[in-house]
Order: C-alpha cells, then sequence, then structure tokens
C-alpha cells in the first residue's frame, strides 16, 4: 500500500485544491496515467502516477484542499 501525497508544484505553493479526479477506485493505475487535476495558487496543473498498482480509496476529494506532502489517495499493487 502507498500513500499518493500532495506534490508541491510550485516553488510559492502550500496546499492544492483536487480540480477534479480522473481515476476511481478500483481502477488500474499504470506509471504516467492522469490521476487527477490539482488547481494551484497559479495554474491547474495535472498529476501524473510515478507508481503502478490499482487506486484503492480517494482521501481528499473534488473540491477538497490538501496541503504539501498529505496524503490524497491510496495506491494498492495490482
Amino acid at each position: 500500500m502507498t500513500d499518493i501525497l500532495m506534490p508541491r508544484l510550485s516553488d510559492t505553493m502550500e496546499e492544492g485544491v483536487i480540480s477534479s479526479w480522473h481515476k476511481k477506485p478500483g481502477d488500474e493505475i499504470a506509471v504516467g496515467d492522469v490521476l487527477c487535476d490539482i488547481e494551484t495558487d497559479k495554474a491547474i496543473m495535472e498529476y501524473e502516477a510515478y507508481e503502478a498498482g490499482v487506486l484503492e480509496k480517494i482521501l481528499v476529494e473534488e473540491g477538497q484542499t490538501a496541503t504539501i506532502g498529505a496524503p490524497i489517495a491510496v495506491l494498492v499493487p495490482a
């Protein structure tokens, strides 16, 4: 099990808002798949998967805010 963490997408970013999820729990994830869109203080950016597996759980729903490093979802091995 791996926590997917809110990334730092800019030097001034302290938190991000999940704009939309591209995957849902139960979906298989490959490296490079776009998991979600994250709104920062300056832009909306795609967040790509760095590991393969199955998206087990979304911890931060669309429209919710998370600080950098906070878990936003859980990935389990396929």
